[in-house]
C-alpha cells in the first residue's frame, strides 16, 4: 500500500466562509467525478472511498476564504487510479466557487510513525447523538480501530483482527466540540492526536489513515490526518 498526495492550487471565484469550505471542496470534487462514469458510480454507492483532503490553505485570519486568491487543497488517497483521477481530472474542474489550477504529486514515504493528529475533525457518527452523549473514550476509541481495520480489509481483501494496539496514549485537542455542515446538518466532532504503537499493525494502520483518515466522512473532509516521523 502506499499514499499517494496531491498539492493542488485552486483559485476562489467567490469568497467562501471557513464553515463552508467543506462543502464547497466536496461539491468541487463530487463535480469532477461526474466526468469519470465509475468514479461517479463510485460516489453513489456506501462504501469506502479511499480518499481524504485537507481545509484551504492558508487559512484566513478572518475565516473567510477570498474571491481572486490561490490557496493550496492537499487530498490524499491509497487508491493509484484516484490518485491519477485528482491529478488528470480534478485539475481541471471547477465550479462556482473553485477552479483548479495545477498540482504537484508524491508519494508518502514508509518511515516508523510517532503520532498522528486530525487537521479536521474525526467524526463517529451514532444514531444516539454525538459520541461522549452516548458512549465511554474507550468504545470511541475502539470505533476508530474497528473502522481502519475495516478499510485495511476492504481495500486488500485481508482479515486483520480489529483487536490491535493502535496507539499508547489519545489527547483530545479541541476543549468543546467542533462542527460541520453536511446536507444542511451539523455534526460534532473532536480532533486528536495518537501516539502510535510500536508495533506493524498499528504502524501500517497509521500510514494508511494518511490516506483516508480517521473515524467517518472522509470522503466530506472529516478526519483527515497529519504526522510526525520518529
Amino acid at each position: 500500500m502506499e499514499v499517494y498526495q496531491i498539492r493542488m492550487k485552486v483559485y476562489l471565484l467567490e469568497d467562501i466562509p471557513v464553515n463552508s469550505v467543506q462543502t464547497r471542496i466536496t461539491d468541487f470534487i463530487d463535480r469532477a467525478f461526474l466526468k469519470k462514469r465509475e468514479l461517479s458510480v463510485l460516489h453513489e454507492v456506501n462504501t469506502y472511498k479511499n480518499y481524504c483532503y485537507d481545509l484551504l490553505y492558508p487559512v484566513e485570519a478572518d475565516k473567510i476564504y477570498k474571491k481572486g486568491n490561490i490557496y493550496t487543497l492537499t487530498i490524499r488517497t491509497i487508491d493509484k487510479n484516484m490518485a491519477d483521477f485528482f491529478q488528470q481530472i480534478c485539475v481541471n474542474t471547477y465550479t462556482r466557487y473553485i477552479k483548479g489550477l495545477n498540482v504537484d504529486f508524491r508519494i508518502l514515504p514508509k518511515k516508523i510513525i510517532e503520532f498522528i493528529y486530525t487537521l479536521t475533525p474525526l467524526i463517529v457518527k451514532d444514531e444516539r447523538g454525538y459520541w461522549r452523549s452516548v458512549m465511554s473514550e474507550e468504545e470511541f476509541a475502539r470505533r476508530i480501530r474497528i473502522n481502519l481495520a475495516n478499510k485495511w480489509n476492504s481495500f486488500n481483501n485481508d482479515n486483520i483482527d480489529e483487536n490491535f494496539q493502535l496507539y499508547t496514549t489519545m489527547e483530545f485537542l479541541n476543549k468543546v466540540p467542533i462542527s460541520i455542515e453536511y446536507k444542511n446538518v451539523k455534526l460534532l466532532g473532536d480532533k486528536i492526536r495518537l501516539s502510535v504503537a510500536d508495533n506493524e499493525i498499528a504502524q501500517k494502520m497509521a500510514y494508511m489513515s494518511l490516506g483516508t483518515g480517521l473515524g467517518e466522512m472522509n470522503s466530506r473532509g472529516a478526519g483527515f490526518v497529519n504526522y510526525r516521523w520518529l
